[in-house]
């Protein structure tokens, strides 16, 4: 008898050990928000490293990766407190639709008939309107087919929320493998003519969510084009190529490296703008801290990407040159996979147009890895 509750035990303690380091995906119940109940899920790969994501927004809110020294840090702003993720930044880390970025004074049309939208960045619309998809508790589960730990999200969005045709079912699916790749997967259909256009606009800094500025990051952007901006921050319908210009980052370049200068006989402050990719190369972009070591990697299907830095100006570049860190920072920066902005309102834009009987499906991937050197 004393032998087997001694194996019993032993069996206990195995199963208790081993289940925690094999635990994939762990679901944590935050509370109640509006009727609906928000949920956080800790998905941990082999390497023990992890990211977090919630059903609110369908977004992600921590990702702790090591340093060169192998120092694990979140990389990502956000919160795991429900008051900090319904709170904080309304777009940080959230999925984005029914159409990301902007439209142009909230309007377009399809077949002849105009539709209206919210305006919440004047005088545009914006990531979708007042309440986007980013404000929405969606449903969720973990995928227990997948060999990786991951989690999907859907919502159905009904006929004209927010101004919008047709009944959108959308699931996004988030996958955190042992390449310490998140592979996040969007997939879409109608019932009616809509457009749509759907990302993640994470915050990334790879020092460490709030350490410090981003502008020393190395970015390398594989796109030798960009979409230039009216005043209203509405592309112009242009494509023009990037060289001889602040946007150029197709070698590699500190984030900051214009900040400050004279462009179009203004002090240059910072990039909010869509590039277009050139879609000959697999990994889209690059950054790169070479005080950490850390490097994020971009890799997607959409035909543009939205690089937004924070604003910087004079100033900035003045303490930059005299070797100080600047005591406004800009500690944070997105690379938003996407079709362009107002693209309902531009003929020479690629469509972003939905019928009944397809589906959309995308996938974008941030790939984390360090540099030793």
């Amino acid at each position: 008898m004393k032998k087997i509750v001694i194996f019993a035990v032993a069996l206990l303690f195995c199963g208790f050990v081993f289940g925690q380091k094999t635990q994939k995906v762990v679901k944590e119940e935050l509370g109640d928000h509006n009727g609906s109940q928000v949920s956080l899920y800790t998905l941990t790969n082999k390497a023990g490293n992890v990211l977090k994501v919630t059903n609110y927004g369908a977004r992600i809110v921590r990702i702790e990766v090591p340093d060169k020294n192998g120092v694990r840090d979140n990389v990502t702003t956000g919160g795991d407190k429900l008051e900090s993720i319904v709170r904080g930044d309304a777009f940080g880390g959230a999925s984005i639709g029914r159409f990301a970025n902007r439209i142009a004074n909230g309007k377009f049309s399809l077949d002849g008939v105009e539709y209206s939208l919210p305006i919440n960045n004047r005088p545009n619309t914006l990531h979708g309107g007042r309440n986007g998809w980013y404000s929405k508790v969606w449903n969720s589960e973990i995928v227990k087919e997948s060999k990786q730990p991951a989690v999907k999200f859907s919502y159905v969005s009904p006929d004209m929320e927010e101004g919008f045709p047709g009944k959108v079912t959308i699931s996004v699916t988030y996958t955190w493998n042992d390449k310490n790749e998140i592979v996040i997967d969007y997939a879409a259909t109608t019932d009616k003519k809509t457009v749509i256009n759907v990302t993640n606009h994470a915050y990334f800094n790879l020092h460490g969510a709030g350490k410090g500025y981003i502008f020393d990051h190395i970015l390398t952007l594989k796109a030798s084009k960009y979409t230039p901006l009216k005043a209203t921050k509405i592309p112009t319908g242009e494509i023009r190529p990037v060289k001889d210009t602040p946007f150029d980052f197709t070698t590699p370049h500190p984030m900051g490296y214009k900040i400050g200068e004279t462009y179009n006989n203004v002090p240059f402050q910072g990039y909010d703008d869509n590039y277009v990719l050139d879609g000959k190369e697999k990994v889209c972009a690059t950054v790169y801290d070479p005080e950490s070591g850390r490097t994020m990697e971009v890799i997607t299907d959409q035909p543009g990407m939205q690089f937004y830095s924070g604003m910087g100006g004079a100033q900035w570049r003045k303490a930059v040159d005299n070797g100080e860190k600047p005591t406004s920072t800009r500690s944070a920066f997105a690379l938003e996979t996407q079709h362009f902005p107002d693209s309902p309102n531009q003929v020479g834009f690629p469509s972003t147009v939905l019928n009944p009987g397809e589906k959309f499906k995308s996938k974008t991937i941030y790939r984390f890895s360090v540099q030793k050197k």
